[in-house]
């Protein structure tokens, strides 16, 4: 069995550790923290650089696209459990747009390279 490249180890890793964090604060939604808000950027900006292949960029952009749309979607009014759908939105949004941005930069440069 072939053996990956540590990189894209690390990208799994940071991903995974990324969504299990925006799950798990979720349940905490008036922890407001700059360090977990660090950490998602710098998550963010490691699956947008390691994870994220030129052939997986339009699905990546239109799923995160998804993801902030549901995130605005009023969840805090769902009873009982709507302040932690939202509060994990909002974290999963904080750990995606870093990597939607250097995902977003990286696709520009290849259309303005290919040109």
């Amino acid at each position: 069995m072939a053996q990956q490249a540590v990189p894209t180890r690390v990208g799994e890793w940071a991903f995974f550790v990324g969504v299990i964090l925006a799950i798990i604060l979720g349940l905490f939604p008036n922890l407001d923290s700059q360090g977990v808000s660090t950490l998602f950027l710098m998550l963010g900006v490691i699956v947008g650089i390691v994870n994220v292949t030129k052939k997986e960029t339009s699905s990546f952009l239109l799923a995160s696209i998804a993801l902030l749309v549901v995130g605005t979607g009023g969840l805090q009014d769902i009873p009982g459990i709507g302040s932690f759908f939202s509060q994990m939105f909002y974290n999963i949004t904080s750990f995606v747009a870093p990597a939607v941005v250097i995902v977003g930069l990286k696709s520009v440069l290849v259309a303005t390279r290919d040109r």
